[in-house]
């Protein structure tokens, strides 16, 4: 499996700072994953070449992996404490990940457990694995920023492939997130409906009707897990409970407002 196909698309100045980057993680034995565009042309074999290349490690080897890009001349920072830091090398930099934006998905080592390899400019690496790749890219759904065509493809391309069951429990309580994108793949390609197994769907859908007998026993808003910005009125002013402050997601009071406050920023 390869990504270097579009390669030859980058500055060479951005290439080689790539290329570095994979060198140097390599010999400084930290483990990593490949994940973003390149992985996900290798899933699909759609490219496109965006402005940072992204690094995927646990949370614990993040400020070790920015030490040594930092030791190779990038200036580094943890820019949000809870998921991600960047390496920059002039206009060209590295996205460092461990977690994710609304704090659910840390980076473990089940995540490596399920890595592919492929092979990215010439280096052999481990990819972000397609199930971890839908589950992150299911809960994006910004005003400026929505990711499910990217997960259509991505169930197009690899559905007879993945781990089904392990990709049901990387959603767990939030399984219909992934229920509404399979029913929206389903609107989408009707002749690849064969790429999801029908056990899954009936499944989610038995969880659903099970799910409607039983009233909510508060008045909580979870859309702030897949927008950091659309729902920010339902809980500052309509008296919804943040669902970012739940115990299984890797969110501080400090980290939901440095994420909010970077909204008018970016």
């Amino acid at each position: 499996m390869t990504a270097d196909t579009g390669a030859g698309m980058l500055e060479p100045q951005t290439l080689a700072f790539y290329q570095q980057t994979l060198t140097t993680l390599e010999q400084s034995s930290i483990p990593f994953m490949v994940g973003g565009a390149y992985a996900f042309s290798v899933y699909t074999g759609i490219e496109r070449h965006t402005k940072d290349f992204d690094i995927f490690v646990q949370q614990q080897d993040a400020e070790r992996t920015l030490g040594v890009l930092g030791e190779q001349g990038c200036m580094t920072e943890l820019t949000f404490p809870h998921w991600l830091g960047k390496a920059f090398c002039g206009s060209d930099f590295i996205d460092v990940i461990f977690s994710s934006g609304n704090g659910l998905m840390q980076v473990d080592a089940e995540w490596f457990d399920h890595a592919v390899d492929g092979e990215v400019f010439g280096h052999t690496v481990k990819l972000v694995p397609a199930e971890e790749m839908i589950w992150t890219k299911s809960l994006i759904m910004e005003r400026e920023r929505y990711d499910g065509a990217d997960v259509a493809h991505i169930l197009r391309a690899r559905g007879t492939q993945i781990d089904w069951r392990h990709l049901v429990n990387c959603f767990g309580t939030h399984w219909r997130v992934l229920l509404s994108h399979l029913i929206l793949f389903n609107f989408i390609y009707p002749s690849e409906r064969e790429q999801i197994p029908a056990w899954v769907l009936d499944e989610l859908l038995n969880w659903l009707a099970q799910d409607r007998a039983t009233p909510p026993d508060e008045k909580i808003c979870q859309g702030t897990l897949i927008s950091r910005q659309q729902y920010l009125i339902d809980v500052t002013r309509w008296g919804y409970r943040d669902a970012r402050r739940d115990a299984d997601v890797a969110m501080s009071p400090d980290d939901i407002a440095h994420w909010t406050a970077a909204i008018d920023t970016e």
